[in-house]
Parts: structure tokens; C-alpha cells; sequence
């Protein structure tokens, strides 16, 4: 047997997307992100619908299956297409209308801050037209302190440094160094902080 049909046999898609494996829409077990995302649809439903933070961090620790802590403070609406690979830290700070596509992973320090409509996006697809029609993960990780302005979209793969901010309206596909605002599409450095 071949190592990648063994790698297939032996990891679910979900732990190959997160490894940044290709995995086609073809692949025999494609069918379960659908069902992970209805999980996810149904849980927001009852996050949205929320009258309190409490039940907001509550909803949320059930989708993404870990504590959220009390600290951390989440504005509906909000929309993720997984849960399971989000992780958050201490004292995170999300307002409203945030779009996150998880199944890359995305990790997001203590005392971050997320503006409004902000898009945060661990996932993509081949550019080769006869490959597009699959999926890869790439993870994004926000470090300690930073603050991702109103309307920013930070694409597969990136981190953004401690400290740093991303303009509103960014759209950030590489790295950002900390104590660095950038700005822009595609964002570049404005200058250090």
C-alpha cells in the first residue's frame, strides 16, 4: 500500500486538512465536513440567539469543544464553519459579524482584540483549475495583544506578530512581524510601533 494511502487509511480528513494535505472533493470521506458543519450551523443558531456573554462563551465552548474563558468577551453575530479548530485564549475580544473558516486552525492569543466584519480564513483551494475542486488548511495564528481592524480578512497561513495591528479593511496573505501596523490589499508594513 501506498504512504499516502496508508496517511488516507489511518488520519480522519479533518486531522489531513489540518496537516495541510490536499484532500480532493472526491475523497471517500468529503461528505463528513458537511456534516460538521451543519453541527456547526446548529450550535450558532443557539450562540446568536444568545441575550447574554455568558451564554455567548457557553454556545461557544460547546462548539468548539473547550473552555472559553470568562475573560474573553464574543458580539453577535458570529459565524464559524467548524469550531473544533479554533483556539482561543485569555481576554479576547470579537465584535460583530466575524467570519471564521477553521479547518486550518486558528489560534488566537490573550488580550487580542477583533474588529467588526473581520474574516479570518484557514482555508483554500488550489490554483490549478483541474485541482481546484479540493481543499487545503493552512493555519493562522493572531499573537498576543494584536488588533485586527474593522473589515480586515486575513487569508491561509499567516501570522500576525505580537503587538501588531492590521488596518481596517486589510487583507493580509503574509506574515506580519510584531510591533508592526500594516495596512492595505494586499497589506504592507506602514511603519513599526
Amino acid at each position: 500500500m501506498s504512504a499516502e494511502r496508508e496517511h488516507t487509511k489511518t488520519s480522519n480528513i479533518f486531522d489531513r486538512i489540518l496537516s495541510g494535505e490536499v484532500v480532493p472533493f472526491n475523497a471517500p470521506d468529503f461528505y463528513q465536513l458537511a456534516e460538521q458543519s451543519e453541527r456547526a450551523i446548529g450550535l450558532l443558531v443557539d450562540l446568536n440567539a444568545s441575550k447574554s456573554l455568558e451564554d455567548i462563551r457557553t454556545h461557544l465552548s460547546r462548539i468548539t469543544e473547550q473552555e472559553v474563558d470568562a475573560s474573553t468577551t464574543i458580539y453577535t453575530p458570529f459565524s464559524i464553519n467548524y469550531g473544533k479548530n479554533l483556539k482561543l485564549g485569555k481576554n479576547v475580544f470579537i465584535n460583530q459579524n466575524c467570519q471564521m473558516l477553521d479547518l486550518g486552525g486558528i489560534t488566537i492569543e490573550d488580550d487580542v482584540m477583533i474588529g467588526p466584519r473581520v474574516n479570518l480564513l484557514s482555508e483554500t483551494h488550489p490554483i490549478e483549475p483541474e485541482l481546484r475542486e479540493a481543499l487545503i488548511g493552512k493555519p493562522i495564528h493572531i499573537k498576543q495583544h494584536a488588533w485586527i481592524g474593522a473589515g480586515a480578512t486575513i487569508l491561509p497561513g499567516v501570522t500576525i506578530g505580537k503587538h501588531s495591528v492590521v488596518a481596517a479593511g486589510a487583507v493580509v496573505s503574509k506574515d506580519v512581524p510584531d510591533r508592526t501596523v500594516v495596512a492595505g490589499v494586499p497589506a504592507k508594513i506602514m511603519k513599526s510601533i
